[in-house]
């Protein structure tokens, strides 16, 4: 595993920046791609943002301060971006993000790449009744197994909130799947 202050410090040196920059991809891309993908579902949707995320992280990196973990903060990018699109989207389409969420998880049935059965389709069903918060907490713990304290940096709140956003997105998750 590459040590992230050295990672860091060659990222920010003009002499060593790119070739840390193809590590920085090898070491963080399917985590990323994975974390985007739970929030926008469909895989092109979310090779489009993986993209934009380490576009945004080239050009940002000299402003990385180091006051959370470089993985926080990639992860923070990765998030916004990703709400960003959603945000565009619904604009775009003149809906609601709630709908612009219900309409990629009607699409995914199509997309070649979601290899989820008919239960995993009704949780992602489910998840997209969450609101948004509800929504990344839920998907950032449950598919992803991130730590609260990891979580905390990356959505800028307490461990405290982000727990109990979790146990309400568990509750109504578990109403929708029984109800429906």
């Amino acid at each position: 595993m590459i040590d992230e202050v050295q990672l860091l410090i060659k990222l920010k040196s003009e002499d060593y920046k790119e070739q840390a920059f193809r590590d920085l991809i090898k070491l963080y891309k399917e985590r990323l791609y994975w974390h985007i993908r739970n929030i926008v579902k469909s895989h092109d949707d979310a090779d489009d943002v993986l993209q934009n995320t380490f576009i945004k992280i080239y050009k940002n990196i000299h402003n990385f301060k180091g006051d959370s973990k470089l993985f926080s903060w990639m992860y923070r990018i990765a998030t916004n971006e990703s709400i960003t699109f959603i945000n565009k989207n619904a604009k775009r389409l003149q809906t609601t993000n709630e709908e612009v969420q219900q309409l990629a998880i009607n699409n995914l049935t199509s997309d070649v790449y979601f290899e989820g059965d008919e239960i995993q389709l009704k949780l992602q069903k489910a998840i997209a009744t969450l609101p948004e918060k509800q929504q990344l907490v839920f998907n950032m713990k449950y598919f992803e197994d991130i730590k609260y304290k990891d979580m905390a940096d990356i959505l800028e709140t307490s461990e405290g909130a982000l727990k109990a956003s979790y146990h309400i997105a568990v509750k109504k998750i578990e109403a929708y799947l029984t109800q429906n």
